[in-house]
């Protein structure tokens, strides 16, 4: 039986767009979309009704900025990119999932005895 792809836990969505545009640079929406599932291995499954809210509420933070390019087969796209509020935020979400993921590793370790 095949393992269905998993949702994005709630939180984390922000993280991985920050981490792969600050990685790879500028990214259109369907590009950054199929590098976040490559990257997990194809273990997550982003569509637009989930990418999109999200980089526009990004786009609105200030985190990211969004410009209209062409991509490489010569179709308009908005472009993203990292701001210098992004990579500010990129370090506390990367913080706080360090913490959270810890905190997490203690109960699975079985820290409720």
């Amino acid at each position: 039986m095949a393992r269905a792809k998993a949702d994005i836990l709630g939180g984390t969505l922000a993280l991985m767009i920050l981490r792969t545009l600050n990685a790879l640079g500028p990214l259109h929406g369907y590009r950054l979309a199929r590098r976040i599932e490559q990257i997990s291995g194809n273990q997550l499954a982003l569509n637009q009704g989930t990418l999109y809210p999200a980089l526009i509420r990004l786009e609105h933070m200030g985190w990211i900025k969004a410009k209209w390019g062409a991509t490489d087969t010569g179709r308009r796209a908005k472009f993203y990119t990292i701001s210098r509020a992004g990579k500010k935020q990129l370090q506390a979400e990367a913080d706080n999932w360090t913490r959270m993921a810890a905190i997490v590793a203690r109960f699975m370790a079985g820290g409720l005895t």
